[in-house]
């Protein structure tokens, strides 16, 4: 049954890869650096029929070295929760084959331009990621074609490879969920008050009856021993991704579903007041004042949630390993769709996909090509690698091996839990953004709006015409 409710949440996943078309966080559409045509150049040297003695010598010592596994591999990691994880299994790669692999993380909202620095470089990373083919159009010129590689081979489907006409140019490694976390122990003690609006958590259900308790959470914060219903809304590089981002996702989808559309040149904002209504709701019956919002981070929401001060936290399948890290038991997590008021949302699921795809630097030696997709391949198919990725790392993989590694991740059970009983997820659009700068304008709009320093038209402003002017600037 466990790999069942896997296949059904990996088939929504195909979906909302299919309904979005484009990709997005932090992998947008910034210049990339011009390619590098030495390795496309040497090709061609080796493949010409007239070469000299000399060249053709040269060819063979370097086969020899690939096949003796003298490369080595530079990953540049994208999720900095899971940084240790991946260093710790670097290091067992490189215990058991001798492969130097190297893993560096770049900081929460800096991806894209650590990567452009990173390609600059003489010794640039053999292993990268991009968000999507919004990602890809801008890096497609540095990626190798994996379509016949060891990895590619794994794949459950297709659907989970970013192609560019017939080559295959990344490989989503993982699928990922978010929505509300809620504290189970929490709201269960709640439900028994008298004042309790619900009895049960079947009925949250659509956003008025979410703010309906929240609101009577926080009048009896003292009663429930909390600090607010909601954790902070930080608006720092470690938190503001999840309202510019992941809660915009919400009226990007209902728009689109509305429109019939996967992507847009120029967005309308049909769904920005429900925007707005559950923004006012995180920063009203929440932990903190909104004036203080600029100086709260993303550890400080987990603390708050982690710590009891909070019965709700907006975070995905991947906060997993920081709470149960910080003392919670999996029986006190739960997770609810994020509603904003959309007629029929109480058919609504989590917000399912994948912005996570693997890509190898084509302008690498052919050493570190190899040893590059070596250490993919291991990752994906040995024990050391799929216990990893899935139970030290909580994620879904869409590879072949991990029918034998159901997760452990309790969040990952919960969103099984919602396409088994029939609930449509919520695709994974905001990764038809048009840029990294986008975001940023919509989060100073709300940080503004939150602060009281600014109008919930700025916001507007910030989505609408910003939309317009930066998917122009990037399609030029």
């Amino acid at each position: 049954m466990k790999k069942k409710l896997l296949s059904a949440v990996l088939s929504a996943a195909m979906l909302a890869t299919m309904l979005t078309g484009c990709g997005g966080d932090d992998s947008s559409q910034t210049q990339a650096p011009a390619a590098d045509t030495k390795t496309e150049n040497n090709a061609e040297t080796k493949a010409d029929d007239t070469k000299t003695d000399e060249a053709q010598a040269d060819d063979t010592q370097a086969d020899a070295s690939a096949a003796s596994g003298s490369g080595k591999v530079y990953y540049l990691n994208f999720k900095p929760e899971q940084a240790g994880d991946w260093e710790e299994l670097a290091a067992k790669y490189t215990a058991e084959t001798g492969v130097e692999v190297v893993v560096q993380t770049a900081a929460s909202g800096t991806y894209e331009s650590t990567l452009k620095s990173e390609m600059a470089k003489s010794e640039a990373p053999t292993l990268f990621q991009v968000n999507g083919p919004v990602g890809l159009a801008t890096w497609k010129d540095y990626c190798y074609d994996l379509s016949g590689s060891e990895v590619y081979g794994q794949l459950k489907s297709d659907d989970f490879a970013l192609k560019d006409g017939d080559e295959v140019k990344g490989i989503a490694y993982v699928v990922e969920t978010y929505g509300i976390i809620y504290n189970a122990d929490i709201l269960n003690d709640y439900f028994t008050k008298d004042y309790a609006v619900v009895k049960s958590v079947e009925e949250i259900n659509s956003f008025d009856n979410l703010k309906a308790v929240a609101d009577s959470i926080q009048e009896n914060a003292d009663d429930l021993g909390v600090k607010g219903a909601f954790t902070s809304a930080g608006m720092d590089s470690s938190s503001d991704w999840r309202f510019k981002t992941h809660l915009a996702n919400l009226p990007i989808y209902y728009e689109y579903q509305a429109d019939g559309i996967g992507s847009t040149d120029a967005i309308k904002g049909t769904y920005l007041e429900n925007y707005k209504n559950i923004w006012d709701l995180y920063i009203t019956d929440s932990v903190c004042a909104p004036s203080l919002l600029s100086s709260k981070t993303g550890e400080d929401a987990t603390a708050d949630f982690a710590l009891g001060d909070a019965v709700f936290y907006q975070n995905g399948t991947w906060a997993y390993t920081d709470l149960s890290g910080n003392g919670m038991a999996d029986e006190s997590l739960g997770m609810l769709p994020i509603y904003i008021g959309v007629e029929g949302e109480e058919n609504q699921g989590l917000c399912t996909g994948s912005e996570n795809y693997w890509c190898v630097n084509k302008n690498a030696s052919e050493e570190d090509i190899q040893a590059t997709l070596d250490f993919m391949n291991w990752c994906v198919t040995s024990h050391d690698g799929c216990d990893s990725l899935s139970y030290t790392m909580g994620f879904v993989c869409p590879f072949e091996a991990f029918d034998d590694y159901p997760a452990a991740n309790p969040l990952v059970n919960i969103a099984n839990d919602y396409v088994s009983s029939g609930k449509k997820s919520v695709a994974w659009t905001f990764t038809t953004m048009p840029s990294e700068e986008w975001k940023n304008g919509v989060g100073s709009a709300l940080l503004e709006y939150a602060q009281g320093t600014g109008e919930w038209s700025a916001v507007e402003t910030a989505f609408v015409d910003g939309w317009a002017s930066e998917f122009a600037a990037s399609n030029n």
